[in-house]
């Protein structure tokens, strides 16, 4: 094995432990909550920030994180987002009041969005496009599809464990490891003068409306999507997206250049995974809750349930990269993904207190998984395609911004769905209804499930390109190319359909 292969290895092992930190702490709460709120006292209100803090500013600073990383170089912030995630951490698991420790989620939340992007940007300029980039990027999203699984596993065992706070102390060696190993194997960044421009309007408004959508999206949980908080928040977001679109057509260095949207595989790629991870994630949101408050199982029952979508999503996504993207290709392995998460979701509408994990859970559970695993690396492959290695931190930061907005967008709307049940029996004595109106707001929730599941399809069925265009590393980003210079996707580039 040569040196180069080995320091890609180490490379992309760093990589993978950074999206696995990540997305971990996406899901890692979620069983914990109720011995959070019983330690700290935190009223309901105050719990759910425990997860939209975490949230909000991932999804909020994702772009920044992605368009620093061009900038400022890849190293530079990758290593930057893993001390600010790991002290966070620290902040986090010590907190003794609510106030604390939904700040240090929130921080957190910041460091994530400064590592993710610059992971996935590493792996881009590291790999080169084609098998080896698939291979790379398969098993990354391998992590980053069963992760997500195991961070409710790992919050199970931890909390009827050593208790709660280690879902926070765990991050914290990793983070310094990731620290240390990324000064000592990421190649230096060479900065360029001339590139060092900061469009700090465009950074501002598009996080500042990307914050308060998925603010006003969780507001509308609680206090009515008519409310007059609810509502402001949403027109204020859309303000500020269209002071966005202002700023960036006049910006010299715009955040995101409105050239990308000619990229027509990667605008698709990210819609696809913005319904993709909409629905799993509201999977594993709503099969936690299912589980726990329906069917009275354990934290750690709850957490080894998940082990069945974390193994076949890890499978699935190994032999995604390593080779269905390049036989069967990016639009067939999306259109399959989506399609199996719809079938997993509807298979769970039938649901009901009689229920057993092996006949009505797991068969949805496996499904689930593969379906994250089919189609979580190939969003990602299909985001970075024809991308120029100078802007590969732009495309890796619209891709995960997608990822992490779809998933506060159905997580909203499943839990929209199901406050509206319970309202309906809110006043109810007889615990035979209220159980009743419980099942009916999952099953409920599961049929929005699979709206968003054929949504995905859709996109990968009819948005995505069959026609793309063959960019080469020294041509500019996302810039058209002449008629005679577009390729079929099926010859000689077998990756799209």
């Amino acid at each position: 094995m040569t040196s180069s292969t080995t320091r890609k290895g180490v490379i992309l092992a760093l990589c993978c432990m950074a999206q696995f930190m990540v997305v971990l702490d996406i899901a890692i709460v979620n069983v914990a909550l109720p011995s959070i709120q019983t330690d700290l006292g935190l009223s309901e209100s105050s719990l759910q920030w425990v997860v939209i803090a975490y949230g909000m500013l991932l999804g909020g600073f994702l772009l920044l994180g992605g368009r620093l990383g061009d900038i400022l170089g890849r190293r530079r912030i990758f290593l930057a987002g893993a001390i600010i995630f790991a002290a966070a951490s620290l902040v986090a698991g010590i907190a003794n009041s609510a106030s604390v420790l939904i700040a240090a989620r929130g921080i957190q939340g910041f460091g994530a969005a400064l590592l993710a992007p610059s992971a996935l940007s590493i792996l881009g300029v590291t790999f080169t496009e084609g098998q080896e980039r698939n291979k790379a990027l398969g098993i990354f999203g391998a992590i980053g599809g069963s992760t997500a699984s195991v961070g409710v596993i790992a919050s199970g065992l931890l909390t009827d464990g050593p208790g709660w706070r280690w879902i926070f102390f765990i991050n914290i060696p990793v983070g310094i490891l990731l620290a240390i190993f990324a000064a000592r194997y990421l190649p230096a960044d060479h900065m360029n003068a001339k590139t060092r421009h900061y469009d700090a309007a465009g950074a501002v408004t598009i996080t500042s409306g990307l914050i308060l959508f998925v603010y006003g999206l969780n507001r509308g949980v609680d206090h009515g999507w008519g409310s007059a908080t609810t509502l402001a928040l949403f027109a204020t977001s859309a303000l500020l997206f269209l002071a966005f679109v202002w700023v960036e057509s006049r910006a010299a260095s715009p955040l995101v250049p409105f050239a990308a949207l000619r990229n027509r595989t990667m605008v698709a790629s990210d819609l696809a995974g913005f319904f993709l991870f909409s629905g799993f994630f509201s999977f594993i949101f709503l099969c936690t809750l299912l589980m726990q408050q329906g069917l009275d199982y354990s934290p750690t029952r709850t957490g080894f349930a998940w082990l069945a979508t974390s193994l076949t999503a890890f499978v699935g996504a190994g032999f995604t990269g390593a080779r269905l993207a390049s036989s069967v290709g990016v639009r067939k392995l999306l259109l399959t993904g989506s399609v199996l998460l719809g079938v997993a979701c509807a298979y769970l509408t039938q649901i009901d207190p009689g229920s057993n994990y092996l006949r009505d859970l797991l068969p949805a559970f496996l499904l689930a998984g593969f379906a994250v695993g089919f189609a979580a690396p190939a969003v990602q492959i299909g985001a970075l395609s024809g991308v120029s290695g100078s802007s590969v931190g732009l495309a890796s930061g619209l891709v995960e911004t997608m990822r992490e907005i779809g998933g506060a967008v159905g997580i909203a709307a499943v839990s929209t769905v199901l406050v509206s049940h319970a309202n309906n029996a809110e006043g109810v004595t007889d615990p035979v209804v209220r159980q009743a109106a419980l099942f009916d707001g999952f099953q409920s929730a599961f049929f929005v499930m699979v709206v968003l599941a054929a949504l995905g399809a859709f996109v990968a069925g009819f948005v995505f390109p069959r026609v793309v265009p063959a960019v080469s590393e020294a041509s500019e980003i996302f810039e058209p190319l002449p008629e005679e210079e577009m390729v079929l996707a099926e010859v000689p580039v077998r990756n799209w359909d």
